[in-house]
């Protein structure tokens, strides 16, 4: 395994599907122990993405953006994409990423002065796998949002799982690790462990502002 990033130092999280990169983003390593790489972002951060992805984000009409999100699932299960340039926008960032799970708790703080946290993200990918850069992983489309103070949360993306599932996208082997993460992020946010917990410190940490938007390598 390569050796723990010092904290501080840009990492590279990859986004991988059947040998190809789908998308890049540099972050900034906050801590990296044996339990978990713990890395963030601020807005402007550089990155990577499939242009058609790109496309659908930046479109101004619900219906089109929809269409361009379509297309780019389409293109994913096809392996035929280009990658754009893209900037991290809106949120500060901070991403746990233990060994081993199928999940990532990321947590989304405004970046305006108060810093409040806005929501707790719950992002469902293929166990990460450390790179001399970085690590790699794959999102698994369906993500669950949770209110700041664990009250309510609700799942994302659903019909577009469903969809990856019938492409390929997303096969058995991940659709049944995945259903098994499911119950274990929910009882994580039941019994406020983790970065859920209130001793973890998650909902009062600050970024560094003088810390520069990470770059890729």
């Amino acid at each position: 395994m390569p050796p723990f990033f010092a904290t501080g130092s840009t990492v590279v999280r990859r986004d991988v599907f059947r040998g190809k990169v789908w998308s890049a983003q540099a972050l900034r390593v906050v801590g990296d122990t044996q339990d978990a790489l713990v890395a963030a972002c601020r807005p402007g951060a550089q990155g990577l993405a499939a242009a058609r992805w790109i496309a659908s984000r930046r479109n101004g009409d619900p219906a089109g953006a929809a269409a361009d999100r379509d297309r780019s699932l389409l293109d994913l299960a096809s392996g035929d994409w280009r990658l754009g340039d893209w900037r991290w926008e809106d949120t500060v960032a901070l991403l746990w990423n233990p060994p081993g799970t199928y999940f990532s708790v990321n947590a989304y703080f405004s970046p305006s002065a108060d810093h409040r946290l806005l929501r707790w993200y719950v992002n469902f990918q293929r166990p990460l796998r450390r790179t001399a850069a970085g690590f790699d992983t794959f999102d698994l489309l369906v993500d669950l949002v949770v209110a700041p103070d664990l009250s309510r949360w609700e799942w994302k993306d659903e019909d577009e799982y469903a969809h990856g599932r019938r492409l390929g996208v997303v096969d058995d082997t991940d659709h049944l690790a995945l259903e098994a993460a499911r119950g274990q992020v929910l009882a994580m946010i039941g019994e406020q462990a983790g970065p859920f917990a209130a001793d973890a410190g998650w909902t009062a940490w600050r970024s560094d502002p003088s810390w520069p938007a990470p770059l890729l390598p």
